[in-house]
């Protein structure tokens, strides 16, 4: 290919060229537009970085489709609109990324305090049954106490307190059923 002075060449015909894959109108594209682009993102975004990256983006985007989608008519603006709509998408998806933040701050606070409302029915309910325990008769409830909190066996249960399986196991059950009573009624 011959030696030009592209710094002189028009957009349309740096296109033209950028279409045949010519790297060296590529770079002019590149050095005419990128401080342009860079200045303007920059001012949108507040971000010079950020503002790097998206015309990086651009200039990867039009070597990459130089061939088919690429137009000689106007590449300002067709440049300015990439921009354009790349700073859109940015501002859509940190728009859609704040909003799920938020509806997951949302969703943990309501979860948090469901499981606290949870927590605190528990152990009113705990406070409850063990104050029942505690009603029970004496001996009815050592036994009660020594088979689910102790987690004793009614054979244990009853060598600790020379008895037989037979009278725990009694005592247990009319324990259930006295319990049982008492907590249907709340």
């Amino acid at each position: 290919m011959l030696d030009f002075n592209y710094k002189i060449l028009s957009d349309a015909k740096l296109v033209q060229l950028l279409q045949a894959s010519d790297h060296k109108a590529y770079t002019e594209i590149y050095n005419r537009y990128f401080h342009l682009l860079f200045v303007h993102a920059r001012k949108k975004l507040n971000d010079e970085d950020l503002a790097k990256d998206i015309i990086q983006e651009i200039f990867t985007k039009i070597w990459i489709k130089r061939e088919i989608q690429l137009t000689a008519t106007n590449l300002t603006g067709y440049l300015y609109t990439l921009m354009k709509n790349r700073i859109l998408d940015l501002y859509l998806h940190q728009e859609v990324k704040t909003k799920y933040m938020r509806s997951l701050e949302s969703f943990i606070a309501t979860n948090k305090s469901t499981a606290t409302d949870a927590l605190v029915r528990a152990k009113e309910c705990s406070a409850h049954i063990n104050k029942e325990i505690a009603a029970l008769p004496p001996k009815m409830r050592q036994i009660f106490e020594m088979s689910r909190t102790n987690q004793l066996s009614y054979k244990e249960i009853a060598e600790r307190l020379n008895t037989n399986e037979n009278n725990v196991s009694k005592q247990i059950n009319s324990g259930l059923k006295v319990l049982r009573r008492r907590l249907m009624r709340v």
